[in-house]
């Protein structure tokens, strides 16, 4: 009865464990479940997100027509902007009273949040990124872009905003394997701060800053944002505003206008929701994200302006991580017995289902990335946009991408 009003885009056909079948709602995808595990039905009406991830993981049922991809499509296709089941809101409700619980984030529990996700192996990661390893949306300029085009044009889109000048000093909050920051200082000349919270994250860029010969100009260090004592000219955060939690983002705001200049520019890039205040679904703060959140605009905006600072730019960039995560998914499919190796079916079937999830949510489910140039000082940056585009096609924007091995 449930899937009959449920779907409404999409078929989706059933085949109970003992042979049985039912079809629902018409059109594409076409995605048939057969399902193993005759509890599963039940588990997951009462905690979806939940238990449909769960019963990927464990087998309790398997895709026969489509796959993963078309099948979280689908599910998402019928519960996108609040249109979905009244079910299913209901149980997002009762989610939303934890909340401030969820996203709770003090330095402790950030860090020990930051290795769940972060410090897995070394080269798993590397299996699916680009070589630069920059594990957030990349930029799309032509559909045909690969990944390493597309991550080459968001650094030089995120550097463009900085308005750069050699010898400016940046700090960049969750540096991640620090390709980001040897990227300005390569391009620019500036010095650059890199902090994370994650152990395998620090000693990668280490490593790497070292043996391009850039360790004088980037440093980088296990930190958390609230511990950073200097000012910079420039702050950057690409990726990391998602960990920080709605509890905290008075204090994450608050310590970007400490840590900048009178005249500094800072920049932040995040997944955010176009469909309002949320909450991170059960499946995902378990397995995946835990601590984490992705914002609306309308939880953040409030809290710069309380803080005095000035929103010099918004710029929403709505399909680019979709089809980033498409180039992840595709990557992992290649390499997925060697992910097996290192860890187990168990953990390739988790990860299939993140990095298929998350590009539904991008398509279907009104998630969405966005960029806040923030300033001091009213008259930081130009007046018009026009800057943007210039430094992009600058020669010190240009060059062949600089393959960090």
């Amino acid at each position: 009865m449930f899937l009959k009003s449920f779907v409404k885009s999409g078929t989706l056909t059933i085949i109970d464990p003992d042979g049985g079948t039912s079809s629902h709602g018409c059109g594409e995808p076409e995605v048939t479940l057969r399902i193993h595990d005759p509890g599963w039905p039940n588990r997951s009406l009462l905690r979806p997100a939940l238990g449909v991830g769960e019963g990927y993981m464990d087998g309790a049922y398997t895709i026969e027509e489509g796959d993963i991809q078309s099948f979280l499509d689908l599910c998402f296709q019928n519960t996108k902007w609040g249109s979905g089941h009244w079910f299913l809101g209901l149980v997002s409700a009762f989610e939303r009273r934890g909340k401030r619980l969820y996203e709770l984030n003090p330095v402790s529990r950030a860090r020990k949040n930051a290795a769940h996700h972060y410090d897995l192996s070394d080269e798993f990661f590397d299996m699916f990124l680009d070589s630069r390893r920059q594990y957030s949306c990349a930029y799309f300029m032509s559909p045909d872009d690969d990944i390493e085009t597309a991550q080459e044009q968001k650094l030089r889109h995120i550097a463009a905003k900085l308005l750069l000048e050699p010898g400016m000093t940046v700090l960049d909050i969750g540096c991640g394997w620090g390709g980001l920051a040897m990227y300005l200082a390569e391009r620019t000349g500036v010095k650059v701060t890199g902090i994370t919270l994650s152990q395998e994250q620090l000693k990668v860029a280490q490593d790497r800053a070292r043996r391009a010969g850039l360790a004088d100009r980037v440093e980088f260090r296990l930190q958390d944002y609230r511990e950073v004592p200097e000012q910079f000219d420039r702050i950057i955060s690409v990726g990391m505003f998602e960990h920080v939690g709605t509890n905290h983002y008075r204090t994450f705001f608050r310590k970007v206008r400490e840590c900048l200049k009178p005249d500094g520019v800072a920049v932040l890039h995040s997944i955010g929701r176009a469909d309002g205040p949320g909450v991170t679904n059960a499946w995902m703060r378990k397995y995946i994200f835990p601590g984490g959140y992705s914002p609306a605009l309308s939880e953040v905006m409030p809290v710069i302006e309380r803080e005095q600072l000035f929103a010099t730019d918004i710029e929403i960039l709505r399909l680019h991580y979709a089809d980033t995560l498409k180039r992840w998914l595709e990557r992992f499919a290649e390499r997925r017995d060697e992910v097996r190796e290192i860890y187990d079916e168990r953990f390739c079937r988790m990860w299939e289902f993140y990095l298929a999830a998350s590009q539904a949510v991008f398509r279907h489910g009104g998630h969405v990335v966005f960029q806040v140039q923030m300033s001091r000082q009213v008259n930081a940056v130009p007046m018009t946009r026009d800057y943007i585009q210039d430094w992009e096609r600058s020669p010190k924007s240009d060059g062949k991408l600089d393959k960090i091995a």
